[in-house]
């Protein structure tokens, strides 16, 4: 099979899951804000992710010395943020929707980067080469750090801890858990950006690298606010 037909079969099976975990949160019996299955607020996030995923994959690519459009799995998630944001604040919105999507989120990411990984060169999602054992050969005859894998690995961690802390009724975890698998995310993100071979845009840094501190900063600050606004938010456990 091609690289191509695995990376959407794999995405498929990233969305099955995601889907998954918003049922089985539902059957744990956790409530969270019904503002983010409301339409306005589903047609905002499809359209800001659907943005977000086109322009920073391709700004990627072009800062890269590569031609053509790509989509980012990064980009997404900060078109969506953006977009969710302006929606709530012109709808006055005040309390935070983005409590179920935690989970959905961590597996997604961690499914669909399999997929990344087993489209080899033709997905530019790959690592630098290194010398290390576990480098692997995507076809070109350089070992390479698999760093679909790591990532693929660290969001799995997450989505592990996030069901324990569920399971165990956890109100910070359960409340707050969107910001932390971002906060989280955008921590092992930029990490990983050292190992790719993308353009850099500052210094050593690339486009993900600033993309990944905007997220992990943004995380940050709605998690250093989370005490003022729990009066303000829907309780997330039953």
């Amino acid at each position: 099979m091609s690289g191509a037909f695995l990376h959407t079969l794999f995405d498929i099976a990233a969305w099955l899951a995601a889907a998954a975990a918003v049922y089985w949160l539902a059957r744990q019996g956790l409530q969270f804000p019904a503002q983010s299955f409301e339409l306005p607020y589903i047609a905002a996030l499809v359209f800001g992710a659907g943005i977000g995923a086109y322009l920073f994959g391709s700004a990627n690519l072009w800062l890269s010395g590569q031609s053509g459009i790509a989509r980012s799995v990064e980009g997404a998630l900060a078109g969506g943020i953006v977009a969710i944001e302006l929606y709530k604040w012109s709808a006055g919105i005040a309390i935070r929707t983005g409590a179920r999507f935690a989970l959905p989120l961590a597996l997604g990411i961690a499914i669909g980067r399999l997929g990344c990984y087993f489209a080899g060169l033709e997905d530019f999602t790959y690592g630098t080469p290194t010398a290390l054992p576990f480098g692997h050969d995507f076809g070109d005859g350089v070992l390479r750090h698999p760093v679909q894998l790591y990532e693929s690995a660290a969001m799995a961690v997450f989505a592990i801890l996030y069901v324990v802390a569920a399971l165990n009724r956890n109100a910070f975890a359960i409340t707050n858990g969107f910001h932390l698998v971002l906060a989280y995310y955008g921590a092992q993100r930029f990490l990983w950006e050292f190992l790719k071979p993308y353009g850099t845009l500052i210094g050593p840094f690339t486009l993900f690298h600033l993309l990944s501190l905007s997220i992990l900063l943004y995380a940050a600050f709605m998690l250093a606010t989370a005490a003022k606004a729990r009066s303000l938010h829907e309780r997330a456990v039953a």
